[in-house]
């Protein structure tokens, strides 16, 4: 009996002994690293899984253009950020300030008179960075005729057939103003919405009698032995009505304030690569658009995006006087912020002078 107590015991303490060694395993397994290891690893862990939980993507068009957004995503300026673009596909122009008011898209750039217009009617939308500036050698847009049409100064306009790319933005109303600035009777004039891309050959082809056309498609109409260019937008304001800003929808800028931070810096970033390197700007456009890069002209963007308001009281002042909007309906400091630039905040803080006595104006 002895015994068999004996032989109990020497196999309990045996699987006691199994057991200890499986569980010096099961440490060694892990690695036996030390528990602040482990603690860093997990947190690791949790801080990626949250990084990508939090990158916040914004719904933009992709469309057959040169774009600062897309631009700012090919030269990896929103890599480093917590936002991304979504692409929802090709969206005409005429309707992407509507869908950005209404949220189907969030940001969007097209000229502030169509913004002002929607945020006279409600539209919660806000411009929250410049664009495009025009200059002598970079103009917005560009005014063509045949060589044969006779076709020399404003007044010849009467009577005429014009091609532009949609109602209510600059082609529309820096024309009218320009030609009412001469005498014109804009009313006489056939006013013909016709995409950039198809206006020169509507002016070749006698469907038109004048083509106002955008880069970079005005490069290829310019180049057009056929045609004559009468004056860029330059010539009409020297700029004034040349910015086209970008848009945000109201809604998401409340919801993702870090989102529209990112977009900002983002394209500012790539508004100042294009300044500084035209040449590889145009190369890309080309690439893009799948165009000779020869009759790509250059683009010029506003140095750091900061908004200015002399360009937008242009427009409110337009839309007043042509009946398009109530006078008074809508201020200058309605229609755009900078706060989301980090450069306006920058260029504010330089701005601020010290006095000799120490106090500062």
């Amino acid at each position: 009996m002895k015994a068999f107590s004996s032989n109990i015991r020497r196999r309990r303490a045996g699987t006691l002994l199994l057991t200890a060694c499986a569980a010096a395993a099961l440490i060694l397994q892990s690695g036996c690293k030390p528990h602040e290891d482990q603690a860093q690893d997990t947190a690791a862990s949790k801080s990626q899984a949250s990084a990508q939980q939090e990158i916040t993507y914004f719904k933009y068009p992709d469309n057959p253009a040169f774009d600062l957004v897309y631009l700012a995503d090919k030269l990896g300026y929103f890599d480093n950020t917590s936002t991304r673009p979504k692409y929802v596909g090709k969206i005409s122009a005429p309707q992407i300030i509507p869908l950005v008011g209404t949220g189907d898209i969030d940001f969007g750039t097209r000229m502030v008179p169509l913004v002002i217009s929607a945020i006279a009617s409600g539209a919660d939308i806000k411009v929250i960075s410049a664009g495009g500036e025009t200059l002598p050698d970079a103009p917005h847009m560009k005014y063509f005729v045949r060589k044969d049409s006779g076709i020399l100064g404003p007044k010849d306009f009467e009577g005429k057939t014009v091609a532009f790319n949609s109602f209510g933005a600059c082609a529309e109303f820096v024309t009218k103003k320009y030609l009412a600035q001469h005498g014109v009777n804009v009313s006489k004039v056939n006013w013909l919405v016709v995409p950039d891309n198809q206006s020169e050959q509507a002016l070749v082809t006698k469907n038109v009698d004048v083509a106002i056309i955008h880069p970079p498609f005005s490069g290829s109409a310019e180049a057009d032995p056929q045609l004559r260019k009468l004056w860029s937008d330059w010539d009409e304001d020297h700029g004034l009505g040349g910015m086209a800003p970008y848009s945000v929808n109201g809604a998401f800028a409340r919801a993702h304030p870090q989102a529209v931070r990112d977009f900002v810096t983002a394209i500012a970033k790539a508004g100042n690569w294009v300044n500084a390197h035209p040449d590889e700007a145009r190369k890309l456009t080309a690439e893009r658009l799948g165009i000779d890069v020869r009759l790509v002209e250059r683009y010029a963007y506003v140095k750091d995006l900061v908004v200015t308001e002399p360009p937008i009281q242009y427009y409110i002042d337009i839309l007043e006087q042509a009946g398009k909007i109530p006078k008074g309906k809508v201020n200058v400091k309605d229609v755009y912020t900078n706060d989301f630039n980090p450069f306006a905040k920058h260029e504010a803080q330089a701005s601020v002078t010290t006095s000799p006595n120490g106090t500062r104006s």
